[in-house]
């Protein structure tokens, strides 16, 4: 049931916080009846886990495990920007002030910035703003925190199986997954293995914004069986860890996160990804929508509304005020950025089987007279 980040690329790859809407569960069948309209910028994609709004038409576009920082003009066509020489991720990609920003996860875990001149070009190489990595090793962030079974007696942990953490605090481990950039210079980073979310100033001074919280989930008689745990955790709660996989900054400065928690990618313990809200200042965090199946990418209007990736879900939905909807049936969707009344989608980010070819898109919704 421990989640850690390369357990989590290896699935994908295999496979103060009031006026905030209402809590909302997942859409569960509920939809628009009036489907967006839709188009296809560019197809033939690997793997593309991110994207960022970029200038005149422009959307930057990461192929993560090609290792690939792309960007795709208004006609479709492709070109790159940035590739990894070492077999490095690249993927949790933001963009403000002509500068693309963006996480690399390879022999080190450091977020970095590629400057680009008035017509969309690079200007010189990427450059490190920040060793997340670092970081993490010298702070572990969570590493006060226990996860597995906090109330279970020491008789019955020593019947977990294994292969299950029984109780363990927060590891070292770093990936930094998403990204966003203030216009005042700020970049927040979702870091789906340390569980948590850090602030990185214009000169890369990093601190923690907020830890994020850890994800009960109680243990029934047909859970234990199916995981294969003694019959005396039936009625206690396992602390999975947060899995943060996209960070947005949303009205009034606070953050809004999408959760993925560890364990079972599938429903088989019920859709337990949500999006919390957190307040940089002082981390606390609320949750404004759960019961989502693998939540990996979200977008959030001047309002509060939050559109949502739900990854093996296979949709994309809308949150507000009252509760969350349906908005398109995608396969594999994997990130969303809104842009004026559209909604730039990935999706199929994920090949069929082992013998297809990667065939991710970026897609465009048009969201006219829906919002």
């Amino acid at each position: 049931m421990r989640r850690t980040l390369s357990s989590c690329a290896a699935v994908v790859a295999a496979l103060v916080l009031a006026a905030t809407p209402a809590a909302a569960h997942g859409s569960h069948g509920s939809h628009d009846p009036r489907p967006p309209s839709s188009t296809t910028i560019a197809s033939g994609l690997v793997t593309p886990l991110s994207l960022a709004v970029g200038p005149r038409g422009t959307t930057f576009v990461s192929q993560n495990f090609a290792g690939l920082l792309t960007a795709v003009d208004r006609r479709g066509e492709a070109s790159v920007l940035y590739a990894s020489d070492d077999g490095a991720e690249v993927g949790g990609l933001s963009y403000t002030h002509r500068t693309v920003t963006f996480a690399e996860t390879g022999a080190t875990q450091t977020v970095k910035q590629l400057h680009l001149d008035k017509r969309g070009n690079p200007r010189g190489e990427p450059t490190v703003l920040a060793d997340v990595g670092a970081y993490e090793a010298a702070k572990n962030p969570d590493g006060s925190v226990t996860y597995g079974f906090r109330t279970v007696p020491e008789s019955c942990l020593a019947d977990v199986p294994p292969e299950i953490p029984a109780q363990y605090t927060g590891i070292v481990e770093s990936h930094p997954y998403a990204t966003t950039t203030t216009h005042r210079g700020t970049t927040y980073v979702a870091d789906a293995a340390a569980n948590a979310i850090l602030s990185v100033d214009h000169r890369g001074k990093v601190r923690t914004a907020a830890v994020l919280p850890a994800q009960p989930v109680r243990i029934t008689a047909a859970a234990a069986e199916a995981q294969g745990l003694p019959s005396c955790v039936v009625g206690h709660k396992y602390w999975f860890e947060p899995v943060p996989t996209d960070v947005e900054v949303g009205p009034f400065g606070l953050l809004y996160v999408s959760l993925l928690p560890g364990g079972p990618e599938d429903d088989s313990l019920g859709a337990r990804g949500s999006v919390v809200v957190v307040s940089p200042w002082n981390g606390r965090a609320h949750t404004v929508a759960d019961d989502l199946l693998s939540p990996t990418g979200i977008a959030v209007d001047k309002k509060g509304t939050v559109y949502v990736a739900q990854l093996f879900g296979g949709e994309i939905s809308k949150v507000g005020r009252h509760g969350a909807t349906e908005v398109v049936s995608v396969p594999l969707p994997g990130d969303v950025e809104l842009h004026g009344r559209d909604l730039l989608a990935t999706v199929n980010v994920l090949p069929p089987d082992e013998t297809s070819p990667p065939d991710g898109q970026l897609v465009r919704y048009s969201l006219s007279g829906r919002r």
